[in-house]
């Protein structure tokens, strides 16, 4: 209790500075996800006393006042998911951190951290952890080369009691979307050129099915385009949400 209360004061004083962006609350049968949506491809989560920040970002966040972690997701090594500075803020002595060889390689920030690959199952005090792949198939560099790599980077499939929430990182509408299996809550990117247009979007929803659909990562997209293109989906409910 002590902790919730903690929280909601640092809380309070995040959204006084104006970072803070949307807040939404997902109800599972082991108590409420709180989720923040900070702006680019940066969540934070609260459930059960525990704090789990994903690809946090300097750029969206103050994170000197945002709540430490005690569990860290980093789903590839670009620097807007792999940024040390706010490793630094967030980290305590306990955080557990998961991500990718690439990011164990990459990053200047050294402290103790699990590689998880594609494919890879593990835990954190009860929620499950599922990696999945993220990558380009049609978007490329001038070169030629994929922006993501297929098996550089990871998507996370995080069950939170009878809920399962996926977060699918930096990629396109792949393949692999339809073996996910039950998805109640999704964040999936629409931007262009690093991950999908809203066409692709659409595609990558249909695959994955989840009850709740978070557009994430979007950048410039038209988010009315977005909107237009689900105007059919009756059994996904879009959820618009003020980030960069």
């Amino acid at each position: 209790m002590k902790l919730k209360i903690l929280l909601a004061i640092l809380l309070m004083f995040f959204l006084i500075k104006g970072n803070a962006q949307s807040v939404d609350t997902i109800k599972t049968n082991k108590g409420n996800i709180i989720i923040h949506l900070l702006g680019h491809g940066t969540l934070m989560f609260e459930f059960d006393d525990e704090v789990i920040h994903i690809d946090p970002f300097s750029k969206v966040a103050d994170y000197k006042v945002l709540p430490k972690a005690d569990l860290i997701l980093i789903t590839h090594q670009h620097y807007d998911h792999l940024d040390s500075a706010a490793l630094e803020n967030i980290y305590k002595i306990n955080t557990s951190i998961f991500w990718t060889q690439y990011c164990q390689k990459d990053s200047k920030f050294q402290k103790p951290a699990t590689i998880l690959k594609n494919g890879d199952r593990n835990e954190f005090k009860g929620i499950g952890i599922e990696v999945v792949p993220a990558y380009n198939i049609v978007n490329k560099r001038a070169d030629g080369s994929p922006f993501h790599l297929k098996g550089e980077g990871n998507g996370y499939i995080l069950t939170f009691g009878n809920q399962r929430i996926y977060v699918a990182g930096d990629t396109e509408n792949i393949p692999e979307m339809n073996n996910l299996g039950k998805v109640d809550v999704a964040f999936l990117p629409v931007n262009l050129p690093y991950t999908m247009t809203p066409e692709m979007f659409l595609d990558a929803a249909r695959m994955v099915k989840p009850r709740i659909l978070y557009p994430y990562h979007f950048g410039k997209t038209d988010m009315q385009k977005v909107l237009e293109l689900f105007k059919g989906e009756r059994n996904i409910e879009v959820r618009i949400r003020e980030m960069e």
